[in-house]
């Protein structure tokens, strides 16, 4: 990762979301215990303090929310350093984490689970550890994508390691909302992966705008991060379906994945015209085209973003932001086609009706009374029509502008500014070009541009098998047999002896090799080996990764002298209670935060059950959830047996991950 104390624009941006993710933790804090008062009190002056301090807590934590909001609207510190005259294109910051401590539960669980020597894992745990830590600064490149990538694949192999599903080992990860700010406390390393792919997708989106937009090389990178990002918050969207906080919720993850991919399409625009636009027929009406497409998209973002539940949390200034580019977008449509009819009359020679179709695909509809042929034909019409798009264009302009000033955070965007202002004078430079006489007597109304594009923009889902990782955890042994959901009988030591070149028992499987065909009446029967026994080490030597080949040749060596093996056996998982959880909900998990206690069901009468208003920027499954003070613990559930599965080292591929 990079060196998290280096002054950069983009460190100095994390470090003060760090320090408002503190202070907003500091008056959740406060208002959750305001709000417990409230409900115990019966004292009136007492009620009307807290009440009075309620409200100064609300107050700051929508200071706080909005200084948040000009960190995620910082655009100008992820843009490309070189001098650039576009709109900006908006990145999303990544999610912040505090330190969490293997050590302890993980040596414990070896000790305990696989019966080994923890002091033996104490690198390994140190190297996860390092990894974690280096993954909460990546470096803003394919360098940075690849290390988180490695992360979250290393955590698959520790969760079928060291995450049995009965029960927790006692390591708290916790996660701050980036738009919130709010932190998310769970036990369950979904959580951690959740945020990783999250961040992953993030990380993305800042590559794509440091791209040089200037060149085409710049465009078509910051085209393949943009659809990179949609496609990993797709993803996240798709497998982890009951996330725990606002930024990762399927609806917000839907907004976002529009947004990435509406910036995909805008940066396809800019590659078309990088080489200039020629004013030209058929160039003018293709351009026409995608422009509007860009202006489309753009309005959709903004009608998402503007949409419950997302409208309370997502930026205020990127709905802003998504409504001007759609008014931009859509004004420079009009001005293109405004260009075609006024200075491109129909010459001698010129394809009628090629032209005419062209600019017939352009229109959903024409307005009653008014032929595309006799436009282009009629000079007065033509450019009656040319300066009824160009006043469309600049109403969508002025529009444009009027939004930005009224944004505060938008408006301190020069060059947001500058662009929109060359863009507003050039169409009414244009306009003014225009012969005036009878434009009182011009009653045409522009028709609505029809949007169309050649150029496919969708989600690229991530490639994790590019990414070669290898279990640090790896000298315990293959995972599809020694993982946290298998229990284990403590090691046996079994003498051997030799009987005539006879072993006694028979090998099958490949690494571990098991036991069968056992005779009951051999020397390694008396001495305690059992039929269905993994032989885990033979004369001292670890044989976990070997196959029955090799070590059926380290048998062979068993002569006058007895030889030790080492086998251990599988023991049957008894039904059993589930222990403290960060979340359940039917017998599955639900969610828990500093400030919200989801209830089981089942331990509450019905009948006593009353609404509860929800405090500011809580959540938690819908209609089970209560505002608290701190973290509670989650009360022992009982559950059924779990069904054994074929294990996977991405546990998150199956279908109970896609739970919190």
């Amino acid at each position: 990762g990079c060196n998290p104390l280096a002054e950069t624009g983009r460190s100095k941006l994390q470090n003060q979301r760090a320090v408002l993710n503190q202070q907003i933790l500091r008056a959740v804090r406060m208002r959750a215990g305001a709000e417990n008062l409230l409900r115990a009190t019966t004292n009136n002056k007492v009620r009307e303090q807290v009440l009075l301090e309620l409200s100064f807590v609300n107050s700051d934590l929508q200071i706080l929310k909005e200084e948040l909001e000009g960190l995620n609207i910082s655009v100008e510190v992820y843009q490309n350093a070189e001098e650039t005259f576009s709109i900006p294109l908006v990145p999303l910051g990544l999610k912040e984490t505090k330190d969490v401590d293997f050590t302890l539960p993980l040596k414990d669980f070896i000790l305990e689970h696989y019966s080994q020597d923890s002091s033996e894992y104490e690198d390994e745990i140190a190297d996860l550890m390092d990894l974690r830590q280096a993954c909460r600064t990546p470096s803003r490149d394919e360098a940075g994508i690849e290390m988180l990538i490695s992360y979250f694949l290393q955590l698959g192999f520790v969760e079928n390691r060291f995450f049995p599903p009965t029960r927790h080992i006692g390591v708290l990860f916790t996660w701050y909302d980036s738009f919130t700010g709010v932190p998310v406390c769970q036990q369950n390393l979904l959580l951690e992966k959740a945020s990783v792919l999250f961040n992953i997708g993030a990380l993305y989106t800042q590559i794509g705008t440091r791209c040089n937009r200037q060149t085409q090389a710049g465009l078509e990178n910051a085209v393949d991060a943009f659809q990179k990002a949609a496609g990993v918050l797709s993803y996240l969207k798709e497998t982890f379906t009951h996330t725990p906080s606002y930024d990762m919720s399927p609806a917000m993850l839907n907004v976002l994945v529009k947004m990435m991919l509406a910036q995909a399409r805008e940066c396809v625009f800019e590659q078309i015209g990088l080489s200039g636009i020629r004013n030209e027929f058929f160039t003018l009406v293709k351009m026409t085209q995608e422009v509007a497409k860009v202006g489309e998209v753009y309005m959709l973002v903004n009608t998402a973003m503007n949409q419950e539940p997302v409208k309370e949390n997502i930026p205020y200034s990127w709905s802003k932001l998504a409504q001007i580019k759609s008014d931009h977008y859509k004004a420079l449509a009009h001005y293109f086609i405004a260009t075609i009819l006024c200075d491109h009359e129909l010459q001698h020679g010129d394809d009628e009706d090629q032209q005419e179709k062209a600019l017939s695909q352009l229109y959903d509809y024409v307005p009653e009374g008014l032929m595309v042929l006799a436009v282009l034909k009629d000079k007065v019409r033509r450019k009656q029509l040319g300066k009824a798009h160009l006043r469309k264009a600049i109403v969508y302009h002025e529009e444009a502008l009027r939004v930005c000033g009224l944004c505060k955070k938008l408006r301190n965007i020069e060059v947001l500014r500058e662009v929109l202002t060359a863009a507003h004078k050039r169409s009414l430079l244009k306009y003014a070009q225009q012969e005036t006489e009878d434009d009182f007597l011009s009653l045409i109304q522009a028709p609505d541009i029809l949007p169309k594009t050649e150029h496919k923009i969708e989600t690229i889902a991530p490639q994790f098998s590019k990414v070669k990782v290898k279990d640090f955890f790896h000298k315990l042994g293959p995972l599809t047999v020694f993982s946290a959901k298998q229990r284990w009988m403590a090691p046996r030591t079994i003498r051997l002896h030799h009987e005539a070149g006879e072993l006694g028992f028979s090998l099958k499987g490949g690494s571990p090799v098991q036991v069968y065909c056992l005779d009951p009446v051999c020397s390694a029967a008396s001495a305690g080996l059992k039929e269905g026994d993994y032989i885990v080490s033979v004369g001292g030597m670890d044989c976990k990764w070997l196959g029955v080949n090799e070590v059926l040749e380290k048998l062979k060596n068993v002569g006058k002298q007895p030889m030790e093996l080492e086998v251990i056996s599988c023991q049957d998982t008894a039904a059993s209670l589930h222990s403290k959880s960060a979340t359940y909900s039917m017998g599955m998990q639900k969610t828990y935060s500093l400030i919200c206690l989801a209830l089981d069901e089942d331990k509450i009468d019905q009948t006593k059950k009353a609404p509860l208003k929800l405090p500011f920027l809580s959540w938690g499954t819908k209609n089970r959830q209560k505002a608290a003070s701190t973290l509670c613990l989650p009360s022992a559930v009982a559950g059924s047996s779990q069904i054994k599965k074929k294990l996977s080292p991405f546990t998150l591929l199956n279908t109970e991950s896609s739970l919190y």
